[in-house]
């Protein structure tokens, strides 16, 4: 069973840390972001490789949202377009501040449980799978 949580986020609301917020409040097992629209006035991101962040202070639109969702940690992927179009992303860190708003949309697998364990081949905790209760 799938369960939809939406909320339209305001001025000034750290998006991870609302997410963060909304796993723990609905005791989120399993999740995944459905979709998420709207502006940033402060956007942070690890760029691939995990070794760089990139920060921005300036009028940004979300265009892509997407992660998995446990209990102790949240994978998440964010893309915006600049005002000349250019489109930038990577993984989601503490400081991405809306603007005007911003709606999310998670959904939420009563059957599954998600966790992160350590991986030797990728040397980072990846996605583990299994039935709720576990």
């Amino acid at each position: 069973m799938i369960t939809p949580i939406a909320i339209r986020l305001t001025k000034g609301d750290d998006l991870k840390k609302c997410i963060q917020q909304l796993v723990a409040e609905h005791g989120i097992q399993a999740g995944s972001i459905a979709s998420c629209v709207g502006c940033l006035t402060h956007l942070q991101v690890r760029l691939a490789g995990a070794t760089e962040v990139l920060m921005l202070t300036e009028s940004v639109e979300i265009v892509s949202v997407m992660g998995t969702l446990t209990p102790d940690h949240q994978h998440i992927h964010l893309s915006v377009a600049k005002r000349s179009g250019d489109v930038v992303g990577g993984h989601l860190l503490e400081g991405c501040v809306i603007d005007t708003t911003a709606e999310l949309i998670i959904h939420q697998y009563h059957n599954l449980s998600f966790g992160r364990e350590p991986d030797p081949h990728t040397g980072f905790t990846e996605l583990t799978v299994g039935p709720q209760g576990q």
